[in-house]
Parts: C-alpha cells; sequence; structure tokens
C-alpha cells in the first residue's frame, strides 16, 4: 500500500468512475431462460452460461453486485476512494433478447430502478440510459425520457444487436437522438456474433481476456468509416478498455482505410470529410476501464488529447483497490490527472 484510499478529493480531485454495470433481476432471468433454452448465441451462452450458474467466488461476488444498487456498492465504492460512479445496465443489455416487448419493458424498468437508485444517492450514482435497439424507434423516444425526465447523462448500446451494428441505417434513429439531444454514446463490448466468434470459445478467448475487444473496435471502426460522423460531427461515441486499442493501431487504420477508398476495392469504403485521426480527435471519448496500465493510459492521453480520456474501474467485474492506487501514482501532470479522473467525466457526461 502506498497511501489510504479516501473519498472527497484529498488527493486534489475527485475519482469518477465512468464505465460501471448493474442488472436486474428482470434481465437476468430473461437472459438466463434464453441461456437454458439454447437460444441465446455463442457469446451469451459462454458469458452467462458460466456467470449466471457458478458457485465460485469471483461469479458469486459478481453476480450479488451486479443486482445491488445500495450499501454494497456505495461500501466498496469508498473502499476504493471512488466518489461518484456513472451506471449502466450490464452487458448485454437487452440485446441477447428476440421479443422486442420483452426487450422494451426490461429497458424502461432498469431505467426507473436506476433512476431510484440515483435518487437515494444523488452525490454518488449517476445513470446512463437503456434502451432496446431491436426497435430504434422507440430507443430514440427512451433517450428523450432518459434525458429530460429521468437526468440521465448518456447511453450505453452493447455493441452489436444480433450481429448487427449501428452504423447500419436501420438504427439511424437512435444515432440521431444521440446527436439531437447531445447525450454520449457508450460502445460496451458483449461476446462476438456467430458468424465472428469462431474457435474463441473453445480456445477460451471470447470473453474480456480477447474477444469483446476485438467486437468492439470492429464497430467503433465501422463508426469511423462509414460516414456516421459526417452525418452527425457533433455525435460522441465512448469506447473502454482502452478505446478497445483502436488509438495503438490508428495509423495503420487510417492509412489502409485510405488506401481502400482510393482502390475502390469495397463498396462500402466512401471517401469521407477527414482522416481517422481527426474523428479519433474529435468524436471518440475513451476510458480505461479494465485497463489499469500507465502505458497504455498515456498513449491514449498522446494520440487523443487529455481531453478525451477518462477513469473507469470497470466494477463488480474488476474491482481491485490497488489500481486505484497505481493511476493515483500515475507519472503525469497533475492537471492531466484531474482531467483524467474527474473534470473530463464531468465535461462529457454534464455531471
Amino acid at each position: 500500500m502506498t497511501h489510504e484510499l479516501k473519498t472527497g478529493g484529498d488527493r486534489g480531485y475527485l475519482r469518477i468512475a465512468t464505465e460501471e454495470a448493474f442488472a436486474t433481476q428482470e434481465q437476468f432471468d430473461a437472459i438466463m431462460r434464453l441461456v437454458k433454452e439454447g437460444r441465446a448465441d455463442k457469446g451469451t451462452m459462454s458469458l452467462w452460461g458460466f456467470y449466471g450458474t457458478s458457485a465460485s467466488e469471483r461469479t458469486t461476488f459478481i453476480r450479488e453486485r451486479l443486482l445491488d444498487l445500495g450499501e454494497l456498492r456505495i461500501q466498496a465504492m469508498d473502499d476504493a476512494g471512488i466518489d461518484k460512479a456513472v451506471l449502466a445496465l450490464t452487458s448485454p443489455g437487452t440485446q441477447s433478447l428476440f421479443d422486442p416487448e420483452e426487450a422494451r419493458r426490461i429497458a424502461r424498468s432498469s431505467n426507473d430502478q436506476l433512476k431510484a437508485a440515483c435518487e437515494r444517492y444523488p452525490n454518488r450514482f449517476h445513470g446512463m440510459i437503456a434502451v432496446a435497439p431491436i426497435d430504434p424507434e422507440w430507443s430514440a423516444e427512451e433517450l428523450k425520457r432518459g434525458k429530460e425526465e429521468l437526468g440521465f447523462h448518456g447511453v450505453q448500446i452493447n455493441s452489436h444487436t444480433h450481429g448487427h451494428y449501428l452504423d447500419e441505417e436501420q438504427f439511424d434513429p437512435i444515432l440521431r437522438a444521440c446527436a439531437d439531444l447531445d447525450l454520449p454514446l457508450y460502445i460496451h463490448p458483449q461476446g462476438p456474433p456467430d458468424g465472428m466468434i469462431g474457435t474463441m470459445v473453445e480456445a477460451g478467448l471470447d470473453g474480456a481476456v480477447f474477444g469483446f475487444g476485438v467486437e468492439t473496435s470492429f464497430h467503433g471502426l465501422r463508426m469511423m468509416t462509414s460516414g456516421v460522423f459526417d452525418r452527425y460531427p457533433n455525435l460522441q461515441m465512448m469506447l473502454g478498455h482502452g478505446c478497445e486499442a483502436i488509438p495503438y493501431w490508428i495509423y495503420r487504420h487510417n492509412y489502409m482505410h485510405q488506401a481502400g477508398v482510393r482502390s475502390k476495392r469495397y463498396e462500402r469504403l466512401k471517401p469521407l470529410q477527414h482522416d481517422l485521426f481527426h474523428y479519433l480527435r474529435n468524436n471518440v471519448l475513451a476510458t480505461n476501464s479494465g485497463m489499469a496500465f500507465a502505458p497504455a493510459i498515456k498513449l491514449m492521453i498522446e494520440v487523443m488529447g487529455e481531453d478525451r480520456v477518462m477513469y473507469a474501474m470497470d466494477y463488480p467485474y474488476e474491482y481491485l483497490p490497488d489500481e486505484v492506487r497505481w493511476l493515483d501514482d500515475m507519472d503525469i501532470p497533475a492537471e492531466q490527472k484531474k482531467k483524467f479522473f474527474q473534470t473530463n467525466a464531468e465535461r462529457w457526461f454534464k455531471l
């Protein structure tokens, strides 16, 4: 231990964790029903077939803490020195469900439950809106309700919806609503769809260890290369886990994307108004969730800019208070550190 972890800003900044998960019992029951019936995709079967049934210490802790929006979570925040948490319905949200009515009901109910928790702990909890992308028009209306009636600060989409991605035309109502309402769009991982997952499950690499990042960086790059940010230049897309590695790869992404456009090899790749560096630095925000690794954080800051990188813990999937200490001791200027832990989150989530 290098120092005691306290809330209240004793180190010159508050700590705001920006990718923290919760679940509702209704959501959990619906996902587990699909798993038991064998109707879920391979990624959901692998993830929730384990996390929903295993009696291990880790899975028991995660299930208990996902369903808690009260004192257990507050105590965990206090013990780790976390002042505020931005909460979102855990992956896969409603996106593994097939019945639009059920998906809408679970999303709306989870938003109402989260609102009640934010009212109980107004100085500790802030909400992101859950939607049902299987019904984009309804989701756009729920985004409006989430901001104007519930006072939430963004929306979390758990990447693909049955193998379909937000840059596809049918999801434009969601993108348009985010842009019109000035709501940041957090694209969070779930298991790769069946068309992508291949032998990842057999290799033990389908989840957070690898598959999540591959699938979600693919989603992020689809957004960056499809003209979404030319249509909606003020739209802000958030990516966690070190921006799903895109800042590390951005030079090659950009070079090969431009080569692909010039070659006219792909029907989908059309000339954009800017290069990919521009979209990364103007339309993409990043958190370090699950990536308490100073070299990766410094790379994000260098590539994206110090105003676009934020702290996240990834509770309860990753909960190690020592990681907070390591990042407190990160060798970056004090002004950058305050932006990383506090003021960037306040700015982009409008806290």
